[in-house]
């Protein structure tokens, strides 16, 4: 009670002399439940270090102690979780990091380049008492730069955000996005035996938060719809058994977290709210549902074009965009176009080859044909994350001598020797007045926004969220499997199940040891990430696809080495290629075998065919643009090979 009692008067002075230190000086209880909250996670982190220090960690039971202290820590975490993660994720990494070194790639790669992160905190300290030889110092340091990031929680900078319900409203939409993709995953609770009474401490905690902001902003709080909905979805997860592989994700995100976010959402524009952080960079207010197609984009599909509003012209654009995806003109034989690799009809892939022709076509290339459908939802592009832009992309294929061989210095003039090029962009040129004269610009961006259009689509999982139709029950086993024991969800998160991760701002890349053969003898060579950023951690990485439509999109992996899901299945479920005895010294997903039955396998491929789009694919055009270069007008639709 002493401990306690003086904790409490420390909290008491330090919010009276709030203004003196840099914080808010007019605090509310809103405010102040913050700053009693990171106070007590600050205290629980000096009894973590505290233990640590007096523990002898060659006693496997003193070691239980150390651990049972983390659990308690991370539920003080959970109590500001809410706040963290949206106010400061880097710093949050080093409270809770999942990986002791990340070059994950936020949005901002765009501008900047990627830097080396530096994980600490609870999850790696709990991992690291796994180790056969644990170094007292080591597990210490983790802790140190724990409770030195949680001070960055106290800046004025910080507090600031609390002063409004702007933060309020945004710090909660993230929170239910995560609700729906990351709490009952495991991503980051390295206890599987904890995920579901973590899931359950975070959301009291919230819910003490919401008491707490709706007395301290009335006219902005929130409606008695929410709440209500709220108490509800926290009976559920109650009443679910404390064991993850258990739970019923589907009905928990169907019936509340959805529900949750749509009111969220209303409310955000409702009362204005705007922001100043880049968690909500790909957001978008507009949205009703998690899986909105429009929740988040991490692509400019429309290039040069972004100006233009007008859906006329963007249809038109889009016509002579497919026009040039199926026209072999952008090659350097003018015998392969974009459609040459990329069928349509094979879902934007090539289902028969693992990987496509060189464009000598006697050898292959390195890797497999990626659909080109969802890749709007991808912030870097290439399964290495070489490009940024889909217009780069574009670019690059068009000019890369194994692919279509195009020189982008003649390229232009060949495209505009077509009177119907010629004069499409005359016309289109003069709506982008920061892109006035003709470029290649502007003939990969009438690509793209092409493309993206493909990426609209909703498949019957969607409608199953969205209630406006009823799954079979072998579907939602797969789904709650797939969240569950077979680890899925914690690489391939909601919405896209692709490696886009709430808020959405970044594509996580992971190494799991794929093989360049079917016997496993060899690890495929393809250095992945590594040789577009060279580091330790990205040697093998590949940016983690959707698989929105992977029914229809194979062969599998980044060498289209599987032909099957049910050789991916057996892959994951085999624990990837260290499970398979290759040597992976940095493989990021487990080497344990998941224990999945067949009829567990055979559920999670049938949740994956739910993920199966209602896309309307288009057909070929009948012929090309006629060019005043005679030698151009062989050239046929689609390109021969």
């Amino acid at each position: 009670m002493t401990k306690i009692f003086f904790a409490l008067s420390i909290l008491v002075v330090f919010v009276m002399n709030a203004g003196f230190y840099g914080y808010p000086a007019k605090t509310n209880e809103y405010i102040q439940h913050y700053l009693a909250k990171v106070s007590e996670f600050n205290e629980s982190q000096g009894e973590l270090l505290r233990s640590i220090q007096k523990s002898d960690l060659d006693d496997q039971s003193e070691i239980k102690k150390v651990r049972e202290q983390i659990h308690l820590s991370r539920l003080k975490l959970k109590d500001i979780d809410f706040w963290l993660r949206y106010l400061e994720p880097i710093a949050y990494k080093k409270i809770n990091g999942p990986l002791p070194v990340e070059w994950e790639t936020e949005v901002f790669e765009k501008f900047e380049n990627p830097y080396k992160r530096d994980g600490a905190g609870l999850t790696l300290a709990e991992l690291y008492l796994d180790e056969k030889i644990i170094v007292k110092d080591t597990l210490i340091a983790l802790i140190e730069s724990s409770k030195t990031a949680t001070q960055v929680f106290l800046a004025d900078s910080i507090t600031q955000n609390l002063t409004s319900h702007h933060s309020f409203f945004l710090a909660n939409r993230l929170f239910l996005l995560n609700l729906a993709a990351i709490y009952t995953t495991g991503f980051e609770c390295p206890d599987t035996s904890k995920i579901i009474p973590e899931l359950i401490s975070v959301m009291e905690g919230v819910k003490s938060i919401y008491e707490a902001y709706n007395h301290s902003f009335p006219s902005k709080a929130l409606s008695n719809e929410y709440l209500a909905l709220f108490d509800k979805t926290l009976s559920f997860s109650k009443n679910q058994s404390v064991s993850h592989s258990e739970f019923n994700h589907f009905e928990f995100i169907q019936k509340y977290v959805n529900p949750l976010f749509s009111l969220n959402q209303e409310m955000v524009r409702r009362f204005k709210v705007k922001s100043v952080s880049y968690n909500d960079y790909s957001l978008n207010n507009e949205s009703n549902s998690i899986f909105d197609k429009t929740l988040f984009q991490g692509q400019n599909p429309k290039g040069v074009y972004y100006s233009i509003k007008d859906e006329e012209t963007l249809n038109q654009i889009k016509e002579t965009g497919k026009l040039l995806f199926y026209d072999p003109i952008l090659s350097a034989n003018f015998k392969r176009s974009c459609a040459s690799c990329h069928k349509p009809e094979q879902y934007f892939t090539d289902t028969v080859e693992a990987t496509p022709l060189h464009f000598d076509q006697k050898q292959s290339l390195q890797r497999n044909t990626p659909t080109l459908i969802n890749v709007v939802y991808n912030h870097l592009i290439n399964v290495d994350g070489k490009h940024f832009t889909l217009q780069n992309q574009v670019k690059d294929v068009i000019s890369n001598q194994a692919e279509m061989a195009g020189q982008e210095d003649g390229l232009l003039e060949k495209v505009m020797s077509c009177d119907e090029y010629k004069k499409a962009f005359k016309e289109y040129s003069k709506l982008t007045p920061y892109s006035k004269t003709i470029s290649i610009d502007h003939v990969v961006s009438a690509i793209t926004l092409y493309i993206s259009g493909f990426s609209r689509f909703y498949s019957p999982f969607d409608n199953a969220m969205n209630q406006s139709t009823v799954l079979d029950k072998e579907v939602i086993k797969g789904f709650n499997l797939f969240m569950g024991k077979a680890e899925c969800g914690t690489c391939h998160f909601v919405p896209q199940f692709n490696g886009v991760k709430p808020p959405y701002t970044n594509s996580e890349f992971e190494v799991l040891g794929v093989p360049q053969d079917r016997d496993f003898k060899s690890l495929s060579p393809d250095k992945g990430r590594y040789s577009i950023h060279s580091a330790q951690e990205t040697m093998n990485a590949f940016r983690t696809g959707t698989i929105r439509n992977a029914i229809f999109t194979k062969p599998y992996m980044h060498n289209g080495i599987f032909k099957t899901l049910q050789e991916v299945m057996d892959f994951y479920n085999e624990g990837g290629g260290g499970g398979r005895l290759l040597t992976v010294d940095n493989q990021t997903l487990s080497a344990d075998s998941l224990q999945l039955s067949d009829n567990e396998v055979k559920a999670v491929v049938d949740f994956i065919g739910s993920l199966s789009e209602k896309i309307e694919f288009p057909k070929a055009p009948e012929k090309l643009p006629v060019s005043s270069i005679k030698t151009l007008n062989s050239r046929k639709v689609g390109g021969e090979y």
